[in-house]
């Protein structure tokens, strides 16, 4: 067999969307309630007070998008804040006086270590362009570097070779093929086995950090934080529609969300890549490989024990966007899946923590408890509502304020957090982008929503497949290989 066969015929891992569970869950949470709406209807029920509590989630959730794309316009860059007092808190919760970063002298960036995870099958195409980027951009520090592939694959391949030999020109580089490995959490275990660094860099095999991520987390490591989340930027936005949608979906979540919350509660997550520990913090946290997000379970265990976590803005890494709705629907399965299992674990040790502050706990019961609720209850919207066209043939536009003002803000939040993001985005897109995403992220939203209750549904039967997201070579790549034919 030659290598070009042996190339192809590697094997990629997939999953079926799973139509009839698709149909199934939509049936339990909204073809049944609309039948229970209706006979309660018939009964002789006032069901507005339904109405009324799914406008308030609506509502609340519609505030704090507000809030968020406020305080991402607003803050400054990080700086040392010792005010005390209301006024104090306030300005903090609005992200006007910055990210609290201690002023004065950082000492040198210590020796440190770059763990690359990647599946090969899935990602042999781009892993040689992620290596190469990462030993030559890197600003390395005066005590050293080193770059630790943690990989695994069910057969051998030609793209192995390369990184042999990468490996013998750069002796800071190390390939570590994980044996029996069958997942991420299982090859950075490994990994860490091997560290020498004070800090440890997470990246997946997409990930193309910013020359200077080191010197910037380390800002935060060396002034009394123990993780540092970067910001993700997708690269690859301009491939399709959905790359476009995912790029603008982004900048919403780090350059808004991730950065506005970790400024008001003083608390973030590791999001699994672009990620800076202290070495003796994740040797000693590590990953759970039953979690199918192992590093927002690692995030919520690092912060019960008492370790802090900050989010950066400016410390860029880009990546590669699904660029197929089966690659997004299995990534989106995962991670919602993932979220559910955190959830289910953590909930009521955040609430029982006495390391957490109120703002801390009422942040992660927003983030686990309150965003599994809410897909279940803002769906309630629809047999609330075609229950009472099937009760009366109509559904009257003169209704309750309150119903008006959620419906209104609602719909105002999506278009100001797409403003905001763009605001803020790392790459200036073309002006479109974000109208395309502000006019449609209500629908958007409702097909995580749906991706959700498969999510919920698979947990519920304890189906725990984890699929790797097929990443694609980057438009730079193809280039090159054109040029070198």
């Amino acid at each position: 067999m030659t290598e070009d066969e042996r190339h192809e015929d590697a094997p990629v891992r997939r999953t079926h969307y799973g139509w009839g569970r698709v149909a199934l869950t939509n049936l339990v949470v909204v073809g049944l309630p609309t039948a229970l709406y209706y006979r309660l209807r018939v009964l002789g029920h006032d069901l507005m007070w339904l109405h009324l509590f799914i406008a308030a989630v609506y509502l609340l959730t519609a505030l704090v998008i507000i809030w968020e794309a406020s305080v991402s316009i607003t803050r400054k860059h990080a700086s040392r804040d010792k005010r005390q007092g209301l006024l104090a808190f306030i300005q903090r919760l609005l992200g006007t006086t910055g990210g609290r970063l201690p002023a004065g002298d950082t000492p040198p960036v210590p020796r440190t270590t770059l763990i690359v995870a990647a599946f090969l099958p899935n990602e042999r195409e781009i892993i040689v362009e992620t290596i190469t980027y990462l030993l030559n951009t890197i600003e390395r520090p005066a005590a050293g570097l080193e770059v630790i592939l943690a990989y695994n694959t069910p057969c051998d391949l030609p793209v192995e070779d390369r990184l042999s030999a990468l490996a013998e020109h750069d002796t800071s580089f190390r390939p570590l093929c994980v044996a029996d490995s069958e997942s991420k959490a299982q090859n950075v275990d490994a990994a860490l086995e091997i560290a020498t660094g004070e800090i440890i860099c997470i990246l997946d095999a997409d990930h193309h950090t910013c020359p200077d991520c080191l010197s910037r987390a380390w800002r935060w490591l060396a002034n009394g934080y123990d993780v540092v989340q970067g910001r993700s930027v997708i690269r690859n936005h301009a491939t399709n529609f959905l790359t476009r949608m995912i790029a603008v979906e982004f900048e919403c979540i780090y350059a808004v969300s991730h950065s506005a919350r970790s400024i008001g509660a003083d608390t973030a997550i590791f999001g699994g890549s672009n990620g800076y520990w202290r070495a003796s913090v994740l040797k000693e946290i590590r990953f759970d490989q039953t979690m199918m997000t192992e590093d927002i379970d690692a995030s919520a265990r690092a912060l019960l024990a008492g370790y802090r976590i900050v989010h950066d803005r400016s410390i860029i890494s880009t990546e590669l966007a699904p660029t197929t709705f089966h690659s997004f629907w299995c990534q989106r399965k995962r991670w919602a899946q993932g979220w559910l299992q955190v959830s289910i674990r953590h909930q009521r040790a955040f609430w029982s923590s006495r390391r957490l502050s109120l703002v801390q706990k009422a942040h992660w019961t927003y983030l686990l408890l309150y965003r599994e609720l809410y897909p279940l209850i803002t769906l309630q919207i629809f047999p609330v509502v075609i229950s009472l066209y099937l009760y009366q043939g109509s559904v009257p536009l003169r209704t309750h304020w309150f119903l008006w003002l959620s419906t209104i803000v609602t719909l105002l939040s999506g278009p100001f957090a797409t403003v905001s993001a763009m605001k803020n985005a790392h790459i200036r897109y073309r002006w479109w982008y974000g109208l395309v995403y502000g006019l449609t992220v209500i629908g958007f939203v409702m097909l995580k929503n749906l991706i959700v209750l498969v999510a919920m549904y698979d947990q519920l039967f304890k189906r725990t497949d984890w699929v790797v997201t097929r990443r694609d070579i980057s438009h730079q790549l193809q280039e090159q290989l054109a040029s070198a034919e």
